[in-house]
């Protein structure tokens, strides 16, 4: 019998890829928990660490609850999967994620959500709107791309990337959310806040008149912000704290 059948996953690549993986799953267990899923339709990726451009997605149609570390999904920026597996990748996710890591070598994870907040203000003309310190928090921090139907043409990354630019944040019109980061941390928690100002912003529209701050105190908060996001060791402390929650709450994905 083969001895390299024998292995486990964990066994037969690095222990800086394993991290990744580890980390990855326990992204779309976070996801899962907040209930941003859709199913199995939203992606997130993580760049392998190495010299090779290839990066790890989810399994596609595997619900996020059974996403663990093993069965990501390793593919290289031409979409070969590597070692072959018995899944696939969602095809949509592959070309708005090898757009970024291509085009971004400083994004080590890309996430992007279809929520229902995320989509309705997605869906509006002006996009999130400086009405509250969470939106204000990333406002400066969000670009814009127009929806060109279903992200099944590879065509489509050329534009995607140009509107990204140098931004960490993305609204994609009628479609969802999009975020990167050169750490799982910093992706999560910038998917959090714009997640939550669009939550916000949707509920304070069924009200009265709304409040919205000028460009003076939207660059106020987002240095604040910034300042404590951009510290490594915070990182560090924020993301720990947050597998231990994964860990309890959705044991097993580092399996």
């Amino acid at each position: 019998m083969d001895d390299q059948a024998n292995l486990s996953v964990k066994d037969q690549v690095s222990e800086e890829e394993w991290k990744a993986r580890c980390d990855l799953a326990a992204l779309y267990r976070l996801v899962r928990m907040h209930g941003w899923d859709d199913l199995f339709f939203t992606h997130i990726s993580m760049r392998v660490p190495g010299p090779d451009e290839h990066f790890l997605l989810n399994p596609f149609g595997l619900l996020y609850e059974d996403v663990t570390a093993s069965n990501m999904v390793k593919v290289d920026l031409d979409g070969n999967v590597l070692p072959p597996s018995r899944y696939g990748i969602n095809p949509a996710g592959f070309t708005i994620h090898s757009a970024i890591h291509a085009a971004r070598p400083d994004v080590k994870v890309a996430l992007h959500l279809h929520s229902d907040d995320g989509v309705a203000v997605a869906a509006q003309k002006r996009g999130l709107l400086p009405i509250s310190q969470l939106a204000m928090n990333v406002y400066n921090d969000v670009s814009y791309h127009e929806y060109e139907g279903i992200a099944l043409d590879h065509d489509e990354r050329e534009r995607l990337v140009a509107d990204l630019g140098e931004k960490n944040l993305m609204i994609l019109r009628n479609h969802g959310t999009l975020s990167v980061g050169d750490h799982p941390f910093s992706a999560y928690v910038r998917i959090y806040l714009l997640e939550k100002a669009c939550r916000i912003q949707i509920k304070a529209q069924a009200g009265g008149e709304l409040i919205e701050w000028d460009e003076k105190m939207q660059d106020r908060v987002f240095g604040q912000s910034s300042e404590i996001a951009s510290n490594d060791l915070f990182k560090e402390i924020a993301w720990a704290a947050v597998l231990d929650r994964v860990r309890r709450e959705s044991p097993g994905f580092d399996s």
